[in-house]
């Protein structure tokens, strides 16, 4: 039986992501990495599963809000902060990381493969800061 942790993600964010769905994005957002990064290379499965996925999100929606845990450090802002200025480390500030949101600063997001890694992991991430706080 699931316990939901109240509502961590936005219907609305991920149809803002969506727009960009060809390359993955709304699907790392839900936590799905493994078929944003299939999305990314293939873009969407050839726009395919990127049109499907217009009628997916609600229940992705739901199943993320089922699965991380809600807290201070807002899921929507981090991946916002990561999608548009992921190489300026400024998700990772936010998330009271300064010490490698200074280093992804100076780096660009690690030479761009720390930013690779925080789409993999970001609401783990931001799941585990939420639980320090509890």
């Amino acid at each position: 039986m699931s316990v939901q942790n109240g509502n961590t993600h936005s219907v609305v964010m991920g149809y803002l992501l969506w727009i960009f769905g060809f390359l993955g994005a709304h699907r790392f957002y839900y936590g799905k990495p493994v078929t944003g990064t299939i999305w990314f290379f293939t873009l969407g499965l050839f726009f395919i599963g990127w049109i499907i996925d217009l009628f997916l999100i609600p229940g992705m929606d739901r199943e993320a809000d089922m699965r991380y845990q809600e807290g201070p450090v807002n899921y929507s802002v981090s991946w916002l902060l990561l999608t548009f200025l992921g190489i300026f480390g400024l998700h990772r500030m936010y998330m009271g990381k300064w010490i490698t949101g200074i280093i992804y600063l100076f780096t660009g997001g690690l030479f761009f493969l720390g930013v690779l890694y925080d789409f993999w992991t970001l609401n783990e991430q931001v799941t585990i800061k939420n639980n320090e706080r509890l």
